[in-house]
């Protein structure tokens, strides 16, 4: 595991004696490995996560977030992998909100999701 994504951890660790990870609910996958996900998968892009799932109940649901999107980035910090989306997420509290930049299709957004515990 990179020391990007850990280092969050042991800072918090060090602060506050524990560690509360935020989630965002989705499953998402990067360009790296998306194409071996499906023969049928067809949305191919060049940066960013693609968004397989989204995690029912989870914070994502019941946002502007859909299924196929692909997450570009995460408060103006751009995203090529999870583990960019990670290390990121790891710095975060749960109740924090977060903003993403969307493409789905040819519509670029931005879309507020409030960050829950896992």
């Amino acid at each position: 595991m990179p020391i990007n994504i850990i280092k969050p951890i042991l800072e918090s660790f060090n602060k506050t004696g524990n560690f509360e990870e935020a989630t965002i609910g989705i499953y998402a996958y990067d360009k790296e490995v998306s194409p071996y996900l499906s023969n049928n998968f067809t949305n191919k892009f060049t940066k960013g996560i693609y968004v397989a799932q989204i995690t029912p109940n989870g914070p994502a649901d019941n946002t502007e977030l859909r299924e196929g999107d692909i997450i570009t980035s995460i408060d103006n910090i751009e995203l090529n992998t999870m583990n960019d989306l990670r290390a990121y997420i790891y710095t975060k509290k749960p109740e924090e909100t977060v903003t993403f930049k969307i493409t789905r299709g040819k519509i670029n957004k931005d879309i507020l999701i409030k960050l829950g515990k896992k």
